[in-house]
This record gives structure tokens, sequence and C-alpha cells, in this order.
């Protein structure tokens, strides 16, 4: 039976307290964000808004969603993550599956281990990688964001040890019935995987989404940058003489700034993921502990 101590006490109180304080230093620039879009432009400009929006109006989100070019990089962003998701899943698990055998059931098991761990710790580089891209005709298109980093090696690492936590019977039992390794991958190990893949994808989406580095070396035109590209660039490059728009001239946009036009796309690039993230959380913990058990 666990007893509290006095020297226990004060180490959940003081972890508790040091966990509050930084998940509150963490939300507090979102929340700042946040509350300038919402803002009148000359409150923000005055520094006046915090916490709270002054001059509460939502002609930043009608400006941002005036302008086409943010609509088709949110839908060139959201096919990436789709397809990204998509494909980096399956293909997680068709390479993780055989490299949890033993050696005496896979036997280049090890070569392969090492071939992956290897490529982790040391990348071709971004010439290498920009000449196959090209060569095999994917610049420009949407699967020059998706295939290069398709098998992202650590997730690889995070699910074959999930696997090989899972009882051996259940799958010696199966061969006896007659399944094959495929069958036990998708009808055995996927199924008893659930919160080891929930966390992968998580994963994965956080990476596709928020990934822009891709889309400025792999898209020469503007027009075909995923969200993530279309933000930095406009955070870096944009000046005031850019917003000039004819319905902002005349007013209909009066209380839009740069600072409030950047924090209401800002804000609207990580939605998806805080809208998405509530929903895998409740599996994270469990799947990246049980992952990162080792025999």
């Amino acid at each position: 039976m666990n007893t509290l101590t006095p020297g226990r006490i004060v180490f959940n109180l003081f972890n508790y307290f040091f966990l509050s304080v930084l998940a509150v230093l963490c939300v507090l620039p979102l929340v700042n964000v946040l509350m300038i879009s919402f803002s009148d432009n000359a409150a923000v400009a005055a520094g006046h808004v915090k916490l709270w929006p002054i001059g509460f109006n939502t002609d930043s989100y009608r400006f941002v969603f005036h302008k086409p070019e943010f609509l088709k990089a949110f839908g060139i962003g959201l096919q990436k993550l789709l397809l990204g998701v998509a494909i980096s899943i399956v293909l997680t698990i068709m390479v993780a599956y055989p490299l949890s055998k033993e050696p005496e059931v896979f036997r280049w098991r090890t070569p392969l281990v090492w071939f992956f761990v290897i490529t982790m710790l040391v990348s071709g580089g971004l010439i290498p990688s920009y000449i196959i891209v090209m060569k095999t005709g994917l610049i420009n298109s949407i699967w020059a964001l998706v295939l290069p980093g398709a098998v992202p090696v650590y997730l690889v690492v995070l699910l074959l040890n999930f696997f090989r936590s899972l009882p051996k019977e259940l799958e010696e039992s199966a061969f006896i019935e007659g399944a094959s390794h495929w069958q036990s991958m998708w009808k055995i190990y996927v199924p008893l995987s659930l919160p080891a893949i929930a966390t992968i994808t998580l994963f994965s989406a956080v990476s596709n989404w928020n990934d822009w580095f891709s889309g400025l070396i792999y898209m020469n035109m503007p027009e075909k940058y995923p969200l993530a590209t279309y933000l930095q660039t406009i955070l870096i490059t944009l000046d005031p003489s850019q917003m000039k728009d004819t319905a902002f001239d005349v007013g209909q946009f009066k209380n839009v700034s740069l600072r409030t036009y950047k924090a209401a796309q800002i804000f609207l690039g990580a939605l998806p993921i805080l809208l998405a993230y509530p929903f895998l959380q409740r599996f994270f913990v469990h799947g990246i502990v049980l992952g990162s058990v080792k025999e």
C-alpha cells in the first residue's frame, strides 16, 4: 500500500505547480495571438492587447477568407495532410511488422534495422533529395510534398517496439488456423495496436501540417504552396503595401492591420491540429509509453 510521506507530498505539489506554470507559458502566446486577431488595429498598434480583445471585431478573419490565396493554400495543406498521414501510417505498419520479428523468422531483420537507423542518423542531404524528386518528375506536384518523408524512421521504431510487446501466442494461434503473415498483421496486430497507431497518426499529422520547407524547395510556383509554406512566406515577406485591396481601401475591412492579419492567419493555420489533438490525446500517453518499452 502506497503511503504519502511529507517528502512525497512536497514533491507532488512542486510537480503540479511546475507543470501548471509550464502549461500556462505554452498557452499564453496562442491566446495573445487569438486576442490580437479579434482586436481593433489601433489598440494592437498601441500594444494594449494582451489576453483580452479590445474593440472586438472579426474583420481580420473576413479579410483572410477574402483572399483566394489563403483558401487555395489551405486546400493544398489539407490535401497534403490527408495523403501524407494515410500513406505514412500504411507504410510504417508494413515496415514495422517484419522488423518486429525475431531473426529466426525474418533473417534480414538486423541489416534492415541498421539500414533504417543509419538513414535516420545520416541523411543524404538536401541536394541529392532535390535531384531525386526532380528526376522522378515530382516537382510542383502534391507527391513531392508527401512521398520524400513518407516513412519516418522514429515512427517505425516506436511501432515495432509496440508490436514486439504483444503476446506471440496470438499470432501462433492464428498460424495454426491457417492465417498468413499478411492476415496476422492486419487482423491481429493492427487492431491491438490502436493506441500506438493513434500516437504515430498524431505525430505524422503535426509533421505534415507544419512542414513548410518541402513546399519552399519542391514547389516553383507560389500558387502551389501548402498552407505552412504560404504562411511562412507571408510572415517574412509581407509588408503593408502588399495589403492593398479594393475592398480594403474603401473601408470594408477598416479594423485590419498587418499584425491582426498575420495573427488571424497564424491561428487559422494552427486550428486543425488544435481540433484533432483532443480526440487523439487519450491514446497518446498509452501509445508512447508502451511503444518505448524495450525487451
